[in-house]
């Protein structure tokens, strides 16, 4: 039975659906100002700084855990349907995983659709990927990791770094990964009454203006399901029980360690899309985070 404490993403999210729904010409602005309110759910985590940057050309937030190791680095995209959400609504979240996992979080205000469609998000991702290795920092203390669209980015942009012929990171961490633009996954229907935020037509909405004129629904880079995972690091992706993507994480999971690769899926009862958020504030969060944090260790140690 999930917690009470869970509760405040659970009725912070079915805020946002009531005030999209009471005022549908919502601007994108002001759809954007609803999500940056993401970071409530998340408590601040203590002894962790904060510092804006420009890597690789791109805006970033910095968080710094006291006493961390500075080389090792997580790059950290955002979710928000690649349209919304933003480095200031997941810095608390980036600073307690890089606290967890004894590392620094570098959180990409990477660009944002309609005004720049796929593929600029993973090009953002891959500016800032070459920008750490061209610091000295080695690929095997970098980790990607994101949430819904940026949980899609950081395991799509590994991808596009192997096309590339770069080095790949250690490991690619994903919570509740928005991977389907296609939107094929059984749980989008079954899981509507219980998800309080991702339906259908917002997914449509948004997964058009991230596409544009130009992008495919299945472009393995803009949707993983239909990509080859040969030689790809180990993932570790988690998601809720009740929600509506929760589909896509398991297709990938099966997907993935079909083709060999060393994967981890964790699927917590009860929890909304993207339940991490309550770290700090919930039990499910916080004990996610030190399970992912052991699997980060032994990542880490091979």
């Amino acid at each position: 039975m999930a917690s009470t404490e869970s509760n405040f993403l659970r009725d912070l999210y079915q805020s946002w659906t009531d005030r999209m729904v009471a005022n549908p010409n919502m601007t994108l602005d002001d759809m954007r100002d609803v999500f940056d309110e993401w970071e409530k759910p998340t408590k601040e985590p203590e002894g962790v700084t904060y510092k804006s940057d420009k890597v690789g050309g791109v805006d970033v937030i910095w968080a710094i855990p006291v006493d961390a190791d500075t080389n090792k680095i997580l790059i950290y995209t955002h979710g928000g349907g690649f349209v919304v959400g933003s480095s200031s609504s997941h810095r608390k979240l980036a600073g307690h995983m890089a606290k967890a996992l004894g590392a620094i979080s570098v959180v990409l205000d990477y660009r944002l659709a309609p005004e720049a469609p796929f593929p600029a998000q993973i090009d953002d991702a891959v500016s800032v990927y070459k920008a750490i290795l061209a610091s000295g920092i080695q690929a095997n203390n970098i980790t990607t990791i994101g949430d819904s669209a940026g949980g899609n980015l950081a395991i799509s942009s590994v991808l596009k770094f192997r096309e590339l012929g770069l080095q790949l990171p250690c490991s690619v961490i994903a919570f509740s990964p928005w991977l389907d633009m296609e939107l094929t996954g059984s749980t989008l229907d079954s899981n509507e009454a219980t998800d309080a935020l991702v339906k259908r037509p917002v997914l449509e909405a948004m997964s058009g203006m991230f596409l544009g004129e130009k992008g495919a629904a299945n472009d393995p880079l803009a949707n993983p399901l239909h990509a080859d995972f040969s030689n790809y690091p180990p993932l570790y992706m988690n998601a809720g029980s009740d929600e509506t993507l929760l589909d896509d994480s398991r297709r990938l999971h099966a997907m993935v360690s079909e083709a060999g690769v060393n994967s981890t899926l964790s699927v917590v009862d009860g929890m909304q899309h993207v339940f991490p958020f309550l770290a700090g504030r919930a039990e499910e969060a916080d004990n996610e985070i030190k399970k992912i944090a052991a699997w980060f260790k032994i990542q880490s140690n091979r």
